[in-house]
């Protein structure tokens, strides 16, 4: 599919990017990780149109730090990192939004340059909506929207000439563990070329009492936002989860250097998941575990790209240290 539209002086694509392989379905996931204990379910499934309402509303509670370290540290650091990218196309894993990719897009103006952006996401429409957002700022802007799901391999992605940049930020990378961090990272390396970079967002490890306080937000839009995912249940597999019979509960496991999110049983219960046929019996204070956040040092970052194929070239932080954007390449 393609759709062409044109704003000011650039061009505006979309096209749908065909999966490398299949991927389980809200159906099978939930046979496979929600029925029997330990229970959980994969945190792709929050962002329908209301949960990523949601999370748009926890990135600006006044806890959630992430989202504007991210956004401070790139808006200072985007002039280095177009220097030493020197890119012709910038292609966003994940991109959302793309409320992020301004930064970049300005430094690029700043000098002169002219790239292509790439937005890939699941979404069509808010590809879209952030594609013509950026191209009525930047007059001189391509953009290709990229229509698909990065779980599903990179095989089959557009492959122009050119330098390339691809940005994962957000530190999207610590919801994966690490074996699959590792994997995700390796197949990008395996499509990426000499003089191509990776820019990666990452979380730091940080003090623990911050950390809680950002998955525990005192206005209850992350209660909300985990609460969701049951409305989402209820909704594509005819389920009859109770909301107000579950609480949020947000845990940093020290260990693992990871939050952790689940939903708790607040009583004995028994949902019913008409679509596939299915009971499911929770004690009372039993969890389901929802999301993990890893948290990094600089040499988890360090080791978790070299596992992975990737030589770091550059690092950029905060002065509290809070977060990196690290620029890689292809070893």
């Amino acid at each position: 599919m393609q759709i062409p539209a044109e704003i000011g002086f650039g061009k505006f694509t979309c096209q749908r990017v065909p999966p490398e392989r299949s991927l389980p379905t809200l159906a099978e996931d939930t046979r496979a990780g929600l029925l029997t204990p330990p229970r959980s379910l994969s945190p792709k499934y929050f962002y329908d149109s209301y949960g990523s309402e949601l999370f748009d509303q926890i990135c600006v509670t006044p806890e959630y730090y992430v989202t504007r370290t991210e956004d401070a540290l790139l808006a200072a650091q985007a002039g280095a990192i177009i220097d030493r990218s020197q890119p012709d196309h910038i292609v966003e894993l994940g991109s959302g939004a793309s409320r992020k990719t301004h930064h970049l897009l300005e430094a690029c103006e700043a000098r002169d340059m002219r790239c292509t952006y790439w937005p890939y996401d699941v979404c069509e429409s808010i590809l879209i909506e952030a594609g013509e957002r950026l191209m009525g700022t930047y007059r001189w802007l391509d953009v290709n929207a990229l229509v698909g799901d990065y779980h599903a391999g990179f095989e089959h992605l557009p492959d122009p000439q050119g330098r390339r940049l691809f940005a994962f930020l957000g530190s999207t990378i610590g919801n994966f563990d690490r074996p699959q961090a590792v994997a995700l990272l390796t197949e990008l390396c395996a499509k990426m070329r000499n003089g191509d970079l990776l820019l990666l967002g990452a979380d730091r490890v940080k003090e623990k009492s911050v950390l809680l306080a950002a998955y525990n937000d005192a206005a209850g839009v992350t209660a909300a936002f985990n609460l969701n995912v049951l409305r989402v249940l209820n909704r594509e597999l005819d389920a009859d989860f109770e909301l107000e019979c579950f609480d949020h509960q947000a845990h940093y496991n020290e260990d693992a250097r990871q939050m952790e999110m689940y939903l708790i049983a607040g009583r004995e219960q028994t949902a019913t998941l008409r679509a596939i046929d299915v009971e499911m019996s929770l004690k009372s204070g039993e969890r389901i575990l929802t999301e993990i956040s890893r948290k990094f040092t600089l040499e988890d970052l360090t080791g978790l790209l070299h596992d992975a194929g990737f030589t770091l070239a550059a690092h950029y932080e905060p002065e509290n240290g809070y977060f990196s954007l690290i620029l890689a390449t292809p070893s």
